[in-house]
């Protein structure tokens, strides 16, 4: 009689065991994105080492924005890689990267959540195509971004999570900051 409390007790814990990994598994596959960041590409937003939990559902129903902070794939030398970033550019927008500023249809963007000046260098300038993205970090003079990499833009499909929190080591909600 003893044996058979202790198997169901084993049968009772193994059955929540399977459910919450069920469900751990879920959530972080269906609704949020664990990320981290390993540089100092979004100080004073993000710090290194911070922890991020990041909405996989914000774009289902809603189209990203100018200052969203996003969680994106980013092939780096044949590997997938998870980058974050600040979103610059939408489909069909003219920048332009001169002067220590960023200029958008012809006009500068307010930025103010940048740690500092970017270093005064020209970076060029682009067209933004349809269905992708461009992507800067708000450390500028410490960011690998759209400006370096071989194709600047990042498709929406790449896009996995809107940040909406950084966990550890501290909490903070990520507040918004888009360009009105």
């Amino acid at each position: 009689m003893e044996k058979t409390k202790i198997k169901e007790e084993l049968i009772s814990w193994g059955k929540m065991i399977v459910v919450a990994l069920g469900i751990a598994y879920m959530v972080n596959n269906i609704l949020i994105v664990n990320a981290y960041v390993p540089s100092e590409s979004m100080e004073s937003t993000l710090r290194v080492k911070d922890r991020l939990i990041a909405n996989r559902l914000a774009y289902l129903f809603d189209e990203p924005k100018r200052g969203d902070i996003i969680v994106f794939e980013f092939d780096q030398d044949g590997e997938e890689k998870y980058y974050v970033k600040r979103l610059i550019g939408l489909p069909g927008d003219e920048l332009v990267i001169r002067d220590s500023k960023v200029y958008v249809n012809g006009a500068v963007l307010n930025e103010p959540y940048l740690k500092e000046s970017m270093r005064p260098r020209d970076y060029g300038n682009y067209v933004v195509p349809q269905g992708y993205y461009f992507f800067l970090g708000d450390n500028r003079n410490e960011s690998e971004d759209s400006r370096f990499w071989g194709n600047p833009y990042i498709s929406k499909e790449a896009l996995v999570g809107k940040v909406i929190l950084s966990y550890y080591p501290n909490f903070r909600m990520i507040k918004e900051q888009n360009d009105k």
